[in-house]
C-alpha cells in the first residue's frame, strides 16, 4: 500500500521551516505522496454542516493560517524529487477553470511530472459567497470544470461552450508533463461516485468507517460496470487521521501500538485500498507530527 502525508500546511506548521524539514524527511522515509486541503477564507458564523464532524461543525479555529493549496505544493515540488503532489481535495468552485488548469499545468511541470488532481465539489456555502463564487449546482459545474481541463491538457487549440463555462478556441501552454494528469474524486454521494466513474483514476475518500467505504466501492464498481469501465481502471485511497495518542474516534485512524496500526492498515487493504493518507494529529507541533509519520513509516508502513 502506497503511503501518504497530509504536510504542514495549516497551523503553527505552516511554515517554511517546517514544511522542509517535513519534505526532505519525508521523502527520505519513501513517503509515496504529499496532500494539502483546500479553503480560502470563511466567515466568522457558520451555518453550514461540516460533513466530517458528528455536530456538522467544522473544527478549524477561525484565526488559523492556511497556505494556499497549489502555491504551497509548487512550494513542495522544489523541496523534494519524487513525492507525488496532490490536493484532499481541491474545490472545484472556488477558481475559475482556465485559472485553476494553469495552475495545475504549471505544478505538473515544475514538478516534472508528479501532480495529482484531487476534486471536490466544497460544502460551505458562506466560503463560495466571500469568495463571489456559485454555490448552486456545484456538482455539474464540477463536472464541466472537469471537462475544460482535459481539452486544455490535451487538445492544440481548445475551446469549449457548457451550460456554466465557455470560451473560444485559445492557445493553453504548457501542457502537463504526464500524458494523463491523474484525476482523484472526492466525495460520499452518488453524484460523485458517477463523477468516479466519468472522470477519476482513483476515488479518494476521507474520514469514513470502513463499512461505509466498503459499501461506496462496492457501488462505484457496480456504476463502472453498468458504464462499461474496467473496474480495474480505478484505485481506491482513504484519509485516516494517524493518531499516536488515540484522541480521534477510532474508526476513523490508524492509531495504537505498532501492532494494532499495522492490523488497521491491513484491513484497509482488504478492502481494495491501495493508498492511505494519514493526517497527523500527534501532539508536539510539527517536530511532534513529524516524529509520528517517522515512527509510522519505519516500524508500520515498513
Amino acid at each position: 500500500m502506497d503511503i501518504g502525508a497530509h504536510l504542514p500546511q495549516l497551523g503553527r506548521g505552516a511554515t517554511r521551516s517546517a514544511l522542509m524539514e517535513f519534505l526532505t524527511e519525508a521523502e527520505q522515509l519513501g513517503v509515496h505522496s504529499g496532500w494539502v486541503s483546500d479553503h480560502i477564507a470563511w466567515p466568522a458564523e457558520i451555518a453550514a454542516n461540516y460533513p466530517y464532524s458528528d455536530d456538522g461543525s467544522f473544527p478549524a479555529p477561525n484565526d488559523m493560517a492556511w497556505l494556499d493549496p497549489i502555491g504551497t505544493l509548487l512550494f513542495a515540488a522544489a523541496c523534494t524529487e519524487t513525492m507525488l503532489l496532490g490536493q484532499t481535495v481541491l474545490i472545484m468552485g472556488y477558481r475559475p477553470p482556465v485559472q485553476t488548469a494553469k495552475l495545475m499545468a504549471t505544478l505538473d511541470q515544475l514538478s516534472n511530472g508528479r501532480a495529482i488532481l484531487g476534486a471536490g465539489v466544497g460544502w460551505m456555502k458562506e466560503e463560495f459567497e466571500v469568495l463571489g463564487m456559485p454555490f448552486d449546482n456545484r456538482g455539474r459545474r464540477a463536472d464541466e470544470q472537469l471537462e475544460i481541463f482535459q481539452a486544455l491538457f490535451t487538445e492544440e487549440t481548445p475551446s469549449y461552450d457548457g451550460t456554466y463555462y465557455s470560451f473560444p478556441e485559445i492557445k493553453f501552454e504548457p501542457k502537463p508533463v504526464q500524458q494523463k494528469m491523474p484525476v482523484w474524486i472526492g466525495g460520499s454521494s452518488d453524484p460523485a461516485f458517477r463523477r468516479v466513474v466519468r472522470f477519476g483514476d482513483c476515488y479518494h475518500a476521507a474520514f469514513q468507517p470502513i463499512e461505509t467505504v466498503t459499501r461506496d466501492w462496492a457501488r462505484i464498481q457496480e456504476l463502472m460496470a453498468e458504464a462499461g469501465r474496467d473496474p480495474s481502471e480505478v484505485t481506491l485511497s482513504i484519509r485516516l487521521y494517524l493518531d499516536p495518542t488515540s484522541a480521534m474516534k477510532p474508526e476513523l485512524s490508524v492509531a495504537g501500538s505498532t501492532e494494532q496500526m499495522a492490523d488497521t492498515v491491513g484491513r484497509w487493504a482488504e478492502i481494495g485500498a491501495e493508498h492511505l493518507l494519514v493526517d497527523i494529529t500527534a501532539p508536539g507541533g510539527p517536530a511532534g507530527r513529524l516524529d509520528a509519520l517517522r515512527n509510522f513509516m519505519t516500524n508500520v508502513a515498513a
